[in-house]
Parts: C-alpha cells; sequence; structure tokens
C-alpha cells in the first residue's frame, strides 16, 4: 500500500514535533513544506516520517524530526541571514535552513563529496538556488574568512568547536550537540556584541559524532 505522504508529514508534526515544544510557525510550516522523503535514502522511504534517525552513510544519519524541529526554533532565524551549516549529510536540514532564510545565503560544508553530490540536484529540485555547497572539513581545512548569523552542526562533536565562534557575527547563534555518547546535550551559544558568549542548554540526546569531532582515544594501562 502507498504511503499517503501528507497524512504522514502531518502525523510527524502534530504527534512527534509539536508535543517536543516546537510551537514556532515558521518552522512548522516549514517542516510541512519541505519534501522530507525526497531526501530520505531510497531503502529508508517508507520512514522518513518516523521517530528515527535514519542511516545515510559514512556513519552518519538523517536526525530525528524532533530535534531538527527544536534545533530550527532555537537558532531563530530571519529571512535575510547568512548561516553555516557543518554536515550537510541528506541535504534535508539544509533545504529546512534554505527555506527559513529565503533573502539570506546557506553554505553547507560536508567531508563527504557524496553526501553533497546527492545533496545538490535535490536541494536544486526543490527550489533552493541561495545555498552554496562544499567539499570540505570544517575541523582541519582552511575555510574561506567569512561571519555567519547561525552555525549548526547536523552530528556530534565531543566538544564545543571554538574556533567555530569565531565565524559568529555579533548575535550570532551557534547550535551544537557536544559531550560523551550517550550524555551528550544539545546547546546554543550566542554571542554578545563583544566577545562574550552566553549558552543555552536545550536538551539532552545522543547522535553519531562528524568526523574529525570524535572524543579522543582514551588508552588504559
Amino acid at each position: 500500500m502507498a504511503m499517503n505522504l501528507e497524512l504522514a508529514r502531518q502525523n510527524m508534526i502534530e504527534q512527534q514535533v509539536r508535543p517536543w515544544a516546537v510551537l514556532d510557525a515558521d518552522v512548522l510550516n516549514v517542516l510541512a513544506r519541505v519534501p522530507r522523503e525526497d531526501f530520505v535514502p531510497a531503502a529508508y522511504r517508507q520512514l522518513a516520517f518516523a521517530d528515527l534517525a535514519l542511516p545515510i552513510g559514512h556513519g552518519q544519519v538523517m536526525l530525528k524530526p524532533v530535534i531538527e524541529g527544536r534545533l530550527l526554533q532555537a537558532l531563530a532565524l530571519q529571512p535575510h541571514e547568512s548561516v553555516l551549516e557543518i554536515g550537510t549529510g541528506s541535504g534535508f536540514l539544509t533545504a529546512c535552513l534554505a527555506a527559513l532564510v529565503p533573502a539570506g545565503k546557506v553554505l553547507s560544508l560536508d567531508i563527504e563529496p557524496d553526501f553533497i553530490a546527492q545533496a545538490a540536484p535535490k536541494l536544486l529540485s526543490a527550489g533552493f538556488r541561495h545555498v552554496e555547497l562544499l567539499a570540505a572539513d570544517a575541523f582541519g581545512d582552511s575555510l574561506p574568512q567569512q561571519s555567519f548569523d547561525a552555525i549548526v552542526l547536523s552530528g556530534a562533536s565531543a566538544r564545543i568547536p571554538q574556533d567555530f565562534l569565531h565565524w559568529l557575527k555579533p548575535g550570532g547563534r551557534l547550535f551544537v550537540i557536544h559531550g560523551q555518547s550517550p550524555a551528550q546535550k544539545a546547546v546554543l551559544l550566542t554571542r554578545g556584541q563583544g566577545s562574550e558568549i552566553r549558552e543555552d542548554e536545550l536538551f539532552e540526546t545522543d547522535v553519531p559524532y562528524l568526523t574529525h569531532a570524535e572524543p579522543s582515544r582514551q588508552f588504559v594501562f
């Protein structure tokens, strides 16, 4: 039996995302408009709207809808803002970010070139032409000197990457899930007008680490 996509999408929003305290109308509207099923790996298409983290390869996952909703709400994006995404992955979160900044720009980086190659045509098909995709290692490569209104990591980092804070404009926000699995914390860091940084803890979760953001190996003698 074919999936009723619109019913499944609405159920995802009303039974998963909204009960997890995602009440921002713009975020809910984006989750209702962006075709999540087009970004899910074909093998998992029937699970596109399930409360699950779906494998996408290279040890990475497509985040649960509830986590995507909470992070998009926390960023409080404005239409003209610039966004840096670390970890393009499936491209779905990239599309949601782009939908929230129609007069701005999204730069999305991924260390895996095939993620970039797969996401690019899907983003174009969905009408998002103000997205730039770049195959790069945000934790190791020399990146263009830019500043952003918002930065989001689509996977975990063992530590809060301090270098990324320098890429924030005054008032800019950084969303990151950090800590030791399985007890990780999602936080939002907001840059003041100077160098001060405010940290707000959002929720606890457990997601795979981004490549080169894993904890250091512990040696036991």
